[in-house]
């Protein structure tokens, strides 16, 4: 139990790196990015702006699906990788289909994977939030 402690902890810590990185390259680019959206798309400035910052949530969303997967195929809970990234991003978005299971002695990693999406979805959501403002 405190190896899967340990080991969640990192993982959302190595996320939580991610995600906070990712967010400031964007936002000290984002004034470049509408300067150079408004060449292009003028009055739509805005909404490209918008559209291109959700494709970018949506990027940082997927590495840190791609972390907890690699984690779990690492720590050999599932032996192909495929539902390792399954699993991984039906817990971490917290839809949790339960037509796959961890093993009980892996079980506790599926709580921490389902609280760092979470948690990650409403840094997202107050990130799009702060865009939304920024364009208006």
């Amino acid at each position: 139990m405190i190896g899967q402690l340990a080991l969640g902890t990192f993982v959302i810590a190595i996320n939580a790196v991610i995600q906070a990185e990712m967010f400031a390259a964007f936002a000290q680019r984002l004034e470049k990015i509408i300067v150079h959206l408004r060449r292009f798309f003028r009055r739509f400035t805005n909404t490209a702006t918008i559209v291109i910052g959700v494709l970018f949530v949506m990027l940082v969303q997927t590495a840190n699906v791609w972390v907890w997967a690699v984690t779990f195929y690492l720590a050999g809970v599932f032996h192909s990788f495929e539902p390792s990234l399954y699993f991984s991003l039906v817990t971490f978005s917290t839809l949790g289909f339960g037509d796959i299971i961890l093993d009980e002695k892996w079980r506790i990693l599926s709580g921490l994977t389902a609280a760092n999406g979470l948690l990650s979805f409403g840094w997202s959501t107050a990130y799009m939030v702060e865009l939304v403002r920024r364009t208006q």
